[in-house]
């Protein structure tokens, strides 16, 4: 059979061919303006990564680890002929990766394009990378972002992923899902806040940050607030502005299992999405101090604490706990009380179980309509609960009125409807 005969083998070998010619582009343009010119420019990469999709073609793994070792081996020779007035080794290390990726441009053309990118951009946006780190990212928040990735990379997939404790109602991998959760929003409103300032970072954050966890944003929000006044108004209205993305997410979750109940449900959720909207907006716009429009100084405290983001997963974990012993005390007495159970911690889910029993015509849309609404009131209640314990009384009493107007406002469209 020809060596061609199978197309993809065609492809991997031009894949491999453009990585190589890609990479050593960059390297080519960085010969000029280093210190020592290095030995490995186009021709030498382009070379390079052929050389690693034909001895794949020719022997598989085993051959592309002589081919490898080998290019290694060059790449070491020519850092010892260099290294005393370049003493950097990243593109000797850059001309072995990309030998590699023509190896692999063979099994997975696609994956390794992909990854031969990535390796570009980085050699090639060398001096911005080293500003942002050496000028830009402050000593606490790279501790920050170092305990961020130990939590998210080896805590929470270590987790025990299987519910537990009394009643079976706590699973040790959600609360720490959630412990990464707020960290991650709290870390998302501290960077819109560093590039846009706090009266339009936060509210931007908060928005964005709704669709994940309006409740974990409003938690995040308060207790960035306790700690800076000056951003409070940018913090209210990120909070409150968090609550639309709550509606936009049911209205999503609903029409996606139930159309004819989004449409009962529509005049409702426009209704309290608009009354959120309009509350979030006049902090928005509300001119306070004159720190609220400038940028904030260059410390403008944490990215995120560990400690208020285990406090936040401890409520949680609490009200499920709760949720669980009235659930196994009682009994679920009807679907408003289960609604408003589940609603505590999660409307979206009371929206999606309900639309689920109505498609599989277990319940009509008058029986469906009031535990969505139940649910999102507990919901709503318990949002109200976070912003006192996160944010104080100053906090909790901007923040309470436009929770309560948004609910009036989604019963309002439910019995105008």
């Amino acid at each position: 059979m020809p060596i061609f005969a199978d197309q993809s083998t065609l492809l991997g070998l031009c894949v491999a061919l453009g990585i190589g010619l890609l990479i050593g582009a960059e390297r080519e343009r960085r010969k000029d303006t280093a210190p020592a010119s290095s030995t490995a420019g186009i021709r030498t990469f382009a070379v390079a990564s052929l050389l690693g999709a034909v001895s794949v073609m020719l022997g598989g793994g085993l051959v592309l680890a002589v081919t490898a070792l080998t290019v290694g081996g060059g790449a070491f020779v020519a850092y010892q002929r260099t290294c005393d007035q370049n003493p950097g080794i990243t593109t000797e290390f850059a001309l072995l990766l990309t030998c590699l990726l023509g190896g692999f441009a063979i099994r997975n053309s696609v994956l390794a394009a992909g990854v031969g990118a990535v390796l570009a951009l980085l050699l090639a946006e060398r001096n911005r990378i080293h500003h942002f780190v050496s000028s830009i990212l402050t000593e606490q928040e790279l501790n920050d972002l170092i305990l961020f990735s130990a939590i998210a990379l080896v805590v929470l997939p270590l987790a025990p992923d299987h519910f537990m404790g009394p009643f079976d109602a706590l699973n040790p991998r959600a609360i720490a899902r959630l412990i990464v959760l707020v960290m991650a929003i709290s870390a998302l409103g501290y960077v819109a806040m560093r590039a846009l300032g706090p009266r339009y970072g936060l509210p931007l954050a908060g928005f964005a940050s709704g669709f994940v966890s309006s409740t974990a944003t409003i938690y995040s929000m308060g207790e960035r607030a306790s700690r800076q006044e000056s951003i409070m108004s940018g913090a209210v209205a990120g909070a409150v502005l968090s609550s639309i993305a709550t509606i936009i997410q049911m209205t999503i979750v609903v029409g996606m299992v139930q159309t004819s109940l989004l449409t009962a449900l529509m005049l409702p959720l426009i209704f309290g999405g608009v009354a959120a909207g309009l509350y979030g907006l006049f902090f928005l716009i509300r001119r306070g101090a004159a720190s609220h429009d400038k940028k904030p100084a260059k410390d403008v405290s944490r990215a995120f604490d560990l400690k208020t983001a285990a406090v936040f997963s401890a409520l949680i974990s609490l009200v499920m706990l709760v949720s669980a012993g009235l659930n196994a005390w009682l009994g679920v007495r009807g679907m408003l009380l289960g609604a408003a159970m589940t609603g505590m911690v999660d409307a979206h889910a009371t929206a999606a179980s309900a639309a689920s029993l109505m498609a599989a015509n277990k319940i009509s849309i008058d029986q469906a309509v009031g535990p969505i609404l139940v649910g999102l009131t507990t919901n709503t209640l318990m949002k109200a609960v976070v912003a006192f314990k996160s944010g104080g009384v100053r906090y909790a009493t901007r923040i309470v009125p436009g929770l309560a107007l948004m609910i009036i406002a989604v019963w309002l469209g439910a019995w105008l409807a």
